[in-house]
């Protein structure tokens, strides 16, 4: 009679090994995503100033490639003549709006940076006429060494922080060459976008399949599927952000200019192209905006609610109309996860390319999760 040898481990130790398996797997998984993502974000932060005008070139045509289908479907024009209408056709609604609207906004911009430093004075007058006992009290304790030493790293973090959300300014600021550099990427971006639009590929990932054969065909159609999804994702929220962004700075412009903000369709247009950064643009908006509509000449509580009240107005407009109808529910992020995705990408990439594809980014790790947890983790 065979004897039974028990087994070499209990079903306790078996649970538990495997249990431990499971979480180095887990640890090791993203250990490589965080290495991943800072490697990726050294590379960007290194070659940002050749990345970005062909990325941006890439986004926007595949913005404008149905434009183009239009162009040569419903006028039989050749793709080399659609290409060539769409450019004259935006060179002349380019000219039409700088003809119109160019010389009162950059007048404004100028007037309003040399109008800073008296705004700054303004603010630290009205900081001393109304809470003389704050302003006593910080300056008291200014002369403090520790408090001294905390304010300049605060500061020196703040600069930090400025110079992350705006690289090109830093580097334009850097010298001739930096101008120089900054102004040579701008002026590729049409040709890198002329090259793309004449390709006439409006399926970019329909010949990616041929150069994946040594991925087995379910793995294949995985890849091809995260790829499509990541290029819907960049043109739909591009696409929607731009058209967004533009009609919020139209409203804001108009909405401060009747309520008689200095340099009200200046700030309105800035302050909604920068929401093309979700949430970016209505931060930095109210911490310009309303100490201008407190402290000018002709401001007061009154002017600075009206502007508050005009901010409340677009954003309702934006949020209930805009979004909706433009978007709809093309990412499915919470807004948490969007303020969140715009610092930690923001960071990872060292500053704007990594906040302009933070929402992006963050719905095509989404969607990937969900392809990996309903194809491997799912028991039904």
């Amino acid at each position: 009679m065979a004897v039974v040898e028990p087994p070499l481990l209990s079903p306790a130790q078996r649970k538990l090994i495997g249990f431990a398996l499971g979480f180095a797997a887990f640890v090791s998984i993203f250990a490589l995503t965080g290495l991943t993502v800072v490697m990726l974000g050294r590379f960007a932060a290194e070659f940002s100033g050749v990345i970005w005008p062909i990325a941006a070139a890439g986004i926007l045509a595949l913005i404008l490639q149905p434009v183009v289908a239009v162009f040569e479907r419903r006028l039989k024009l050749r793709r080399l003549a659609a290409v060539i209408l769409l450019y004259g056709l935006f060179v002349l609604a380019v000219a039409g709006v700088l003809f119109a609207f160019a010389p009162a906004v950059i007048s404004q911009i100028i007037d309003f940076i040399a109008y800073l430093p008296t705004l700054w004075q303004n603010i630290l007058v009205w900081g001393e006429n109304h809470f003389p006992e704050w302003i006593a009290f910080a300056r008291r304790h200014l002369d403090n060494p520790a408090v001294n030493g905390a304010v300049a790293t605060l500061t020196k973090q703040a600069q930090d922080l400025v110079a992350q959300l705006a690289p090109s300014l830093k580097q334009a600021g850097a010298g001739l060459f930096g101008v120089f550099g900054f102004v040579a990427s701008v002026a590729i971006i049409p040709v890198y976008l002329f090259f793309f639009l004449l390709s006439g590929n409006d399926d970019p990932v329909r010949r990616l399949r041929e150069h994946l054969t040594f991925l087995k065909p379910e793995h294949r159609d995985d890849v091809l599927f995260l790829i499509r999804e990541f290029i819907g994702i960049i043109v739909a929220f591009f696409r929607g952000q731009l058209l967004i962004g533009f009609i919020m700075g139209v409203l804001l412009a108009v909405g401060f200019s009747i309520a008689g903000l200095k340099f009200g369709l200046a700030l309105g247009l800035i302050v909604g192209l920068l929401n093309i950064v979700p949430y970016l643009g209505s931060i930095l908006g109210l911490s310009v905006v309303l100490p201008l509509a407190l402290l000018q000449p002709d401001g007061g509580v009154r002017l600075l609610g009206i502007c508050l009240g005009v901010f409340i107005a677009v954003q309702a407009i934006e949020g209930w109309l805009l979004t909706p109808r433009i978007m709809g529910r093309q990412t499915g992020l919470h807004p948490v996860a969007i303020i969140f995705a715009v610092f930690f990408w923001g960071q990872a990439f060292g500053g704007v390319l990594g906040m302009l594809l933070a929402v992006p980014l963050t719905a095509f790790f989404v969607t990937a999760w969900r392809l990996v947890r309903r194809k491997y983790f799912s028991h039904s």
